[in-house]
């Protein structure tokens, strides 16, 4: 049985932002693709597009849990989620890969995730004014996108180095097919193989 990449859905969430991310763990073959929602019931995300939850919540398999997606939204802003708190310290606590865009990062401030750890977001400015007790200031980096052990922070502008993140700490590609893959999607750089 092939570990699962659990991908958080809700009404609102920002369908772009983790998109190359699970095109590029879904090609791998290496995992299976599971969406995860609050309720049984399909979302609308704010592209438009309906997409149904898999499973809810209540129904995540821990130890089959290769990694845990949370892509950006409205939600975010207001205010925090218990159950889902309360699956990210279990998923926290069995070293599973956690990734957060955009507003998603706030669940992972108010998780207390962050603390110690290398983090960042929209900006530390946004952190500090959605959450005012954010005290983790000296760990933060102004990056799109940074790894820190197991947990993955982006900037909401920065869904090409969020996807490049995940695949390097999933291992589905070398270090030189991931920067090839920046390359592409960021600057639109054509490997050279395909140039004739």
């Amino acid at each position: 049985m092939r570990l699962k990449a659990y991908l958080l859905i809700f009404d609102g969430l920002a369908d772009w932002e983790p998109a190359l991310a699970l095109c590029e763990i879904n090609k791998s073959g290496k995992f299976d693709v599971v969406t995860v929602g609050f309720f049984n019931r399909p979302v609308k995300t704010m592209g438009g597009c309906n997409v149904s939850p898999d499973v809810t919540l209540d129904n995540i398999n821990f130890n089959e849990a290769a990694i845990f997606i949370m892509p950006g939204g409205d939600i975010w802003e207001q205010g925090s989620h218990e159950k889902l708190i309360n699956i990210l310290h279990e998923l926290h606590a069995k070293n599973t890969i956690i990734a957060a865009i955009c507003g998603a990062t706030l669940e992972i401030a108010r998780a207390g995730l962050m603390h110690g750890l290398r983090h960042t977001s929209n900006s530390k400015g946004y952190l500090k004014a959605m959450i005012p007790d954010y005290r983790d200031d000296d760990f933060y980096v102004n990056k799109l996108a940074i790894t820190d052990k197991n947990l993955i922070t982006a900037s909401g502008l920065g869904s090409v180095e969020f996807a490049c993140e995940i695949v390097r700490l999933l291992n589905i590609y070398t270090s030189e097919q991931t920067q090839e893959l920046y390359e592409m999607f960021k600057h639109g750089v054509i490997p050279a193989r395909y140039v004739i």
